[in-house]
């Protein structure tokens, strides 16, 4: 059921159930998730089961500020307090030492814990009316099928659950895909996964340089959304540049199978049958905030293929764009 996330009676009922171990689906600027009481493993493992989640795969948790990081976390290594200061509430996700017999099901069973203070006005809201119920912190993963394209609005989360849980509508999510992701347990700030706030800006705030998960010298810790083959459609994702798109258009004649394609670049061939065809944004973070509702409406339409522009090489801004697009066309 989606209720009207605006309204007082609706985050007061989602609060209600979220306390009583229930499940609902919650708008963050990021993406929508599936959230349950971080601290409750039975509720967190509802979470796993319909997502078809691995029980070892760690999942997010939600909280409300900085202030409620000690209830999950043993420790704030010295980049912590200063990254939070910059960027919470905000799309930034820590990885921090989990304090021993808290969210264990949330972590996966790692001693580590992902945690992001959401901005969206209606997260805020319902981790207020959960914290008044004694709920302090929510395990929210994105709401979908484990692997699949991530929702963006409330009516992707219902097309994904049906009408089992109460979903709360926030609107479109303005940043459109999942936080970046900092693991703060390495001695030194490792980018797990890129997303809305880049690098140069995570480093600038730390004050420190990111180390990247090719310069561990030991494998990266599981974390959420960085698996190899993520975020996938239904069809078959190929990442082309706009001369290989060229190419591709030119060879396929009176081809019947419906191809789908969002690009930059300007096609002269996107009047032939079968093809569908949208005008991906030049700028990173319109392409970032339309990518994964593009991708539902592609598999909504029943394409077979979809051709995708490669983003502008060297430009850390497409950086998370890049990565989503990435693991999507590995999963082909």
């Amino acid at each position: 059921m989606i209720l009207d996330g605006q309204q007082p009676d609706s985050i007061a009922r989602a609060a209600l159930a979220l306390a009583g171990g229930e499940l609902v689906g919650l708008p963050t600027e990021t993406v929508y998730g599936l959230a349950a009481d971080a601290c409750n493993d039975a509720a967190v493992r509802g979470i796993f089961a319909a997502k078809g989640r691995p029980g070892d795969h760690p999942l997010i948790v939600h909280v409300a500020s900085g202030a409620d990081v000690a209830r999950f976390a043993c420790g704030m290594p010295p980049p912590a307090q200063k990254l939070i200061g910059a960027f919470w509430p905000g799309p930034l996700t820590l990885i921090l030492p989990r304090r021993a017999g808290v969210a264990e099901a949330a972590a996966g069973g790692h001693p580590t814990i992902g945690l992001r203070s959401p901005a969206h006005p209606v997260a805020q809201a319902l981790l207020a009316a959960c914290a008044a119920r004694g709920v302090h912190g929510l395990a929210a993963p994105s709401a979908n099928r484990f692997g699949r394209v991530s929702p963006t609005t409330a009516a992707h989360v219902a097309a994904e659950f049906g009408s089992e849980w109460l979903v709360l509508d926030g609107g479109a999510c303005s940043v459109g895909i999942e936080s970046s992701i900092v693991d703060l347990t390495r001695g030194a700030p490792v980018l797990l996964r890129p997303g809305q706030i880049g690098k140069a800006e995570i480093e600038s705030a730390a004050g420190c340089r990111l180390l990247s998960k090719d310069e561990l010298h030991t494998a990266a810790p599981q974390a959420p959304g960085t698996l190899l083959t993520h975020y996938a459609p239904n069809a078959k994702l190929r990442l082309m540049d706009a001369a290989q798109l060229r190419a591709a258009l030119g060879i396929l004649g009176d081809r019947t199978a419906p191809i789908a394609v969002w690009a930059r670049t300007p096609l002269q061939e996107a009047a032939l049958p079968a093809l569908t065809v949208r005008r991906m944004p030049d700028d990173a973070a319109a392409a970032a905030q339309q990518l994964f509702a593009v991708l539902r409406q592609f598999d909504a339409a029943g394409v077979k293929l979809i051709w995708v522009e490669t983003p502008p090489a060297g430009d850390p801004a497409w950086d998370g764009v890049r990565d989503r697009l990435e693991r999507a066309a590995a999963s082909g």
